[in-house]
């Protein structure tokens, strides 16, 4: 197949990138606008390869979007690419809607017309995969059931909203025009390549520093964590054996409180790194509490039963495996980290962009 994947030069897009180009003989168009979390220097390991090709597009070009499908003719779309920092859409949220709404309609369309001009077996074969979070299901608290696909949406923030949004966009182009399409809803992720922005990276990373690490609330938020490696090995299930028209939710099985997490991180951390930065003893001595941030949900659990049932896929890793081998990549990986703290892998990224298109 060649996969168009938006937002493949993010965190869990250029997973799926390096997990498609590395495990399949699959053909990858990557389409990313590279915002501040596109980050190119975490696809350097597929550049040289004959399959991968790069667009910097933003997803809400129609006009752009047409050119890709028109020059690459992809056999299936992942969407991927989105906004997706809570606090940033507290701040900001007229980009999340632009982004994840607009930008999955402009997708949405343009693979439509594709979609509606193809063969009759590229028609039969063709995908929409978006990929979404759990995060547009709501708040659990006080309730011991799980996020199942056939729950209400309940979203809290500007994020899942907007999420859920295009979740809706997406589902009625499958009952309205017929677009083969398939949804997938993840829970939190974690592993190689995070942007330090997110809960665990930037953990580990302020820990190294020996900066404080701060907890919003009590600590006592639930999330299932979820390897992002397991993810990406579920959402070519998904492509590949879902049935249209079907949503996925994908799990890992791991509901932790958020200062179960840090304290998890902590715990590696003295295993990993003994030499701690000057005056600090314990790691667990740098976490402190902040304010809490508005419109926070306090649990969040997925039920993965009917991927498992139905396409066969399980996570491989525990939460302490995947913990241990992401706290690790950050210990082996200092100058991929130093490279966005300091901002130049925005700077180098041109270069890294024109060499991949230079190659093809």
């Amino acid at each position: 197949m060649k996969i168009l994947i938006t937002g493949g030069a993010g965190f869990i897009g250029s997973a799926v990138v390096r997990h498609v180009i590395k495990n399949t003989a699959d053909q990858v168009v990557n389409v990313d606008k590279l915002t501040y979390a596109g980050n190119l220097e975490s696809l350097e390991c597929v550049y040289s390869d004959s399959r991968y090709f790069f667009e910097q597009v933003d997803i809400c070009d129609y006009a752009e979007i047409e050119r890709v499908f028109s020059k690459h003719q992809p056999d299936c779309v992942m969407h991927l690419a989105a906004e997706s920092h809570v606090d940033r859409s507290i701040d900001g949220p007229g980009d999340f809607v632009q982004t994840n709404m607009v930008g999955t309609y402009v997708l949405l369309e343009a693979s439509r017309r594709y979609w509606s001009q193809m063969p009759e077996e590229g028609r039969r074969r063709f995908r929409f995969h978006h990929i979404s979070t759990d995060e547009v299901y709501g708040d659990l608290v006080g309730s011991d059931a799980f996020f199942v696909e056939e729950m209400a949406y309940a979203p809290s923030s500007p994020y899942s909203a907007s999420k859920a949004g295009a979740d809706h966009l997406v589902r009625s182009w499958y009952r309205t025009y017929g677009l083969p399409t398939l949804v997938s809803n993840c829970s939190n992720n974690y592993g190689p390549y995070h942007f330090p922005e997110k809960l665990i990276p930037l953990m580990i990373l302020n820990a190294l520093e020996g900066k404080p690490l701060p907890i919003y609330g009590s600590g006592l938020q639930i999330r299932d964590w979820l390897y992002v490696e397991d993810h990406v090995r579920a959402l070519y299930t998904v492509l590949t054996k879902g049935v249209v028209g079907e949503s996925y939710n994908i799990g890992g099985h791991n509901e932790k409180k958020n200062i179960e997490v840090v304290e998890s991180i902590c715990h590696f951390l003295e295993e990993l790194a003994p030499e701690k930065p000057e005056g600090v003893l314990n790691y667990k001595d740098l976490i402190t509490y902040v304010q809490d941030r508005p419109g926070h949900d306090l649990r969040y659990a997925i039920d993965a039963g009917k991927i498992q049932r139905e396409l066969g896929w399980v996570p491989q890793e525990t939460f302490e495996s995947g913990l241990r081998k992401t706290v690790q990549w950050y210990l082996d990986n200092r100058s991929w980290c130093q490279h966005v703290q300091d901002g130049s892998y925005r700077r180098e990224r041109l270069g890294l962009e024109l060499n991949s298109r230079e190659q093809k």
